[in-house]
């Protein structure tokens, strides 16, 4: 990692903190941290399944337990159980938190004139362009990936957006029991992986690869979905499925896909992929792709 582009991240994030008043427990002048203000914010009108609040911002139980209970005996939230599990549980604005929130709001509002306030146009202009493209990258850096099984709900899920997608796009529609690959178990270990992608706790991504015996590596079910395709996930799908394949002794990874699926064969060529002969007789294919693998990935 570069010495100076950490200097330059640590500066960045003591510049930030200090211009929009994370510093101290009153955040934007209503007696509570931004902790607090920030739940207050994420709690929507129909209220918040506890542990999704949770997982999209990245609270550990404990300190999300704490914060609960202030906003509670404030009298700006419920929380409480589900019925039909109360394992789970609910936290709800309160009319008084509704009004913290819209005050929140206004504040907020406020403080993001006065960072722009003192900037000429052009200045604006490049501040919002620059905090758009940080936005774009942070979030990019915050989604995870790992190897799940493909019967997980997380998987099913993506698996489920994945066939939606191609039935609707695809000219004859699309029956993954007519495809070569009828059951996503076949990317169970040991004859394969299957990759989730979470952001902010939810599934947005997945990726298969096939390790048939003696036979190059195979790229299956790969899915991102549409609000997250400008962050650069299917290359990075990619990129770990040719380590996974380098690590599993494969010297050749392989894939096929659709006329349809204009991007994706995009990315493949840009990964460095090389369209070759069809290599199978997949009933939805019209590319077939291939890559050597010269050296196992770094990272």
């Amino acid at each position: 990692m570069d010495a100076a582009q950490i200097d330059q991240v640590r500066q960045f994030n003591r510049t930030v903190t200090e211009r929009v008043g994370v510093l101290h427990d009153h955040y934007l002048g209503r007696g509570r941290p931004v902790g607090e203000a920030r739940l207050i914010w994420e709690i929507n009108e129909q209220g918040q399944d506890v542990r999704r609040l949770r997982a999209r911002l990245g609270l550990d139980s404990g300190y999300m337990s704490r914060l609960l209970r202030s906003l509670e005996t404030d009298g700006l939230v419920t929380v409480e159980p589900q019925p039909q599990d109360r394992r789970v549980r609910t936290v709800r604005l309160t009319d008084a938190g509704r009004a913290e929130r819209a005050m929140l709001d206004d504040r907020s509002d406020e403080l993001a004139g006065s960072l722009l306030e003192p900037l000429n146009t052009d200045q604006r202009a490049r501040l919002v362009g620059a905090m758009a493209e940080v936005d774009r990258l942070l979030t990019a850096a915050t989604v995870t990936l790992d190897a799940l099984d493909p019967d997980h709900p997380d998987a099913e899920h993506c698996l489920r957006a994945y066939f939606t997608e191609l039935q609707e796009c695809f000219e004859t529609g699309f029956d993954p029991a007519q495809s070569l690959l009828p059951d996503a178990g076949e990317l169970r270990s040991p004859r394969g992986l299957f990759l989730v992608a979470r952001l902010h706790g939810e599934p947005v991504g997945c990726a298969g690869l096939k390790l048939p015996p003696s036979t190059p590596a195979e790229i299956k079910r790969m899915w991102v979905a549409p609000h997250v395709r400008s962050l650069g996930l299917g290359r990075r799908l990619l990129a770990e499925l040719e380590t996974q394949a380098a690590r599993h002794g494969r010297s050749v990874l392989r894939l096929d896909t659709n006329n349809a699926l204009n991007a994706a064969i995009g990315l493949y060529h840009s990964y460095g992929f090389t369209e070759v002969a069809a290599f199978n007789n997949e009933r939805y294919a019209h590319h077939w792709f291939e890559k050597t693998i010269t050296t196992p990935p770094s990272g």
